[in-house]
């Protein structure tokens, strides 16, 4: 299965490493051209232990690039997750100006069915939110699918959570979306990790 992971931060590169370990085929994303040069000669651009020989050898097998085009990765792919950054505003609220601009860049990029999965961390209400700002850049007739799918990754052992994590947690409101989930997840089934299904917003309330 081919993915794009929009946002080659913390969560970004973590999420796509391992799901490229997990066999499937992962273009991770930025638009920030000088990290995505830089990932593409090698360099890491933070430490965390593991990461570095992680994504080194799921590029050298074929398994993950980088791009700062998010057309030609879309095109590409079935599954999109965001993992783009949702800071503090500065007021005790949460800017989420990275999160709605990805929504408005990726209906105009999509042309054929596509599951979208939000990993960014996010106040209740936003997949909704976000579905609504994809659907209105979208042509006529095209269907997208929303997940929510948060992270619990800890520095410094973020790898192993990532790769053997306590449990997986997915809000879906599509059959079609659920099943290419736990698709994607099976590895994580074969070494019975427990998995918690719910609607997006009790998912985005669990984070």
């Amino acid at each position: 299965m081919n993915i794009t992971m929009i946002g080659t931060g913390y969560v970004g590169l973590v999420s796509g490493a391992g799901l490229a370990d997990f066999g499937m085929t992962v273009i991770c994303v930025d638009k920030d051209q000088e990290r995505i040069q830089k990932l593409c000669q090698g360099e890491i651009p933070f430490y965390e232990p593991g990461l570095e020989e992680l994504i080194h050898r799921n590029v050298k097998n074929g398994r993950l690039s980088f791009d700062s085009n998010l057309k030609t990765a879309v095109d590409r792919s079935l599954v999109v997750f965001v993992a783009v950054g949702t800071p503090d505003n500065g007021q005790g609220q949460t800017d989420l100006s990275q999160i709605e601009g990805t929504a408005e860049s990726l209906g105009e990029a999509i042309d054929d069915y596509k599951t979208l999965v939000i990993k960014s961390t996010v106040p209740v209400g936003t997949n909704s939110c976000f579905k609504k700002l994809v659907q209105k850049k979208l042509k006529k007739g095209i269907d997208v699918d929303i997940v929510s799918n948060p992270e619990f990754l800890r520095e410094g052992s973020a790898i192993e959570d990532f790769m053997r994590p306590d449990r997986v947690v997915i809000g879906a409101e599509s059959p079609r979306a659920l099943a290419i989930m736990k698709d994607i997840y099976r590895p994580l089934y074969l070494i019975e990790t427990p998995f918690v299904f719910t609607n997006l917003e009790t998912a985005e309330l669990i984070k």
